[in-house]
């Protein structure tokens, strides 16, 4: 293929390529304004006949949609801020601090890697249970707050800090609190951003964890109250795509607004390993 036809081909292929991605949201998303029982004919129709909001009033309005979604903000905000603290801070001690027994307890915190969360529920659920936290905002939280990937993640992005330039820091007088937020921190901005996202998401669309602590119906998070809303509204595709809809928006609106930070950050790790 010549060069004259090259570009033009590559492009129109990953032009179908992403139309062929986007076709099962953009769909869902064209459900969500059809009239009850529009979607369950065969073949169901691409197009609403007579596009209404329905749907959404009603999930809204008698399904208590709002209230959900607040739970999921809510608890997705406060694991994000609170997870990259302390991921973070202990990142950066397992890469430029030196302590005893430091290399043993990495090795020890990767080995948890390979141990599946559904093992860990149930004791992890008789702590929660301990601690007065279960059917409340900390009883998602607080398992959240800290993982082993995003220390494992801030860790080798710290490595490739120069020792130089802390060692300079240190001999001007800085503190190592006033080294990390100063120097530190925004060397790592584009890994700051990037686990930011990856926690978000995580915990926005995290739905067995919530779905076993939080009891309360006023408590649960919008993947929870989808889930228990199909079971009422089986036969109600538009219902569902509404609620789908509404669950996706917030977490697209986060990706586009920091999808430069996300990218450069996944750029980066590619160049340092």
């Amino acid at each position: 293929m010549s060069a004259r036809w090259h570009s033009p081909f590559v492009h129109g292929l990953l032009i179908a390529l992403a139309f062929f991605a986007l076709f099962p949201l953009l769909w869902m998303l064209s459900v969500s304004f059809m009239q009850p029982g529009e979607a369950s004919v065969m073949p169901p129709p691409l197009l609403p006949s007579h596009a209404t909001l329905a749907n959404y009033h009603e999930l809204f309005e008698r399904a208590g949609m709002g209230r959900h979604l607040l739970n999921s903000l809510l608890i997705a905000t406060a694991i994000t801020l609170l997870s990259l603290v302390l991921n973070l801070t202990a990142g950066y001690a397992f890469a430029k601090l030196h302590f005893a027994g430091r290399e043993r307890l990495f090795r020890t915190l990767l080995g948890a890697l390979v141990i599946p969360a559904q093992v860990a529920m149930i004791p992890l659920f008789l702590i929660m249970k301990w601690l007065g936290l279960v059917n409340s905002y900390g009883g998602v939280i607080v398992p959240a707050m800290a993982t082993v990937f995003g220390i494992f993640l801030v860790r080798q992005y710290a490595r490739s800090i120069p020792d130089e330039l802390l060692e300079a820091a240190r001999i001007d007088g800085a503190g190592e609190w006033r080294i990390f937020v100063t120097i530190v921190l925004p060397l790592l901005k584009p890994i700051v951003v990037t686990l930011a996202i990856f926690t978000f998401l995580g915990s926005w669309n995290d739905f067995m964890w919530p779905l076993i602590v939080l009891s309360d119906q006023a408590w649960q998070t919008a993947p929870v109250a989808i889930a228990s809303l199909s079971r009422e509204h089986v036969q109600d595709n538009e219902l569902m795509m509404a609620g789908s809809v509404v669950t996706i928006v917030p977490v697209l609106l986060l990706f586009f607004a920091l999808q430069r930070y996300y990218l450069q950050g996944l750029l980066l790790g590619s160049v340092k390993g």
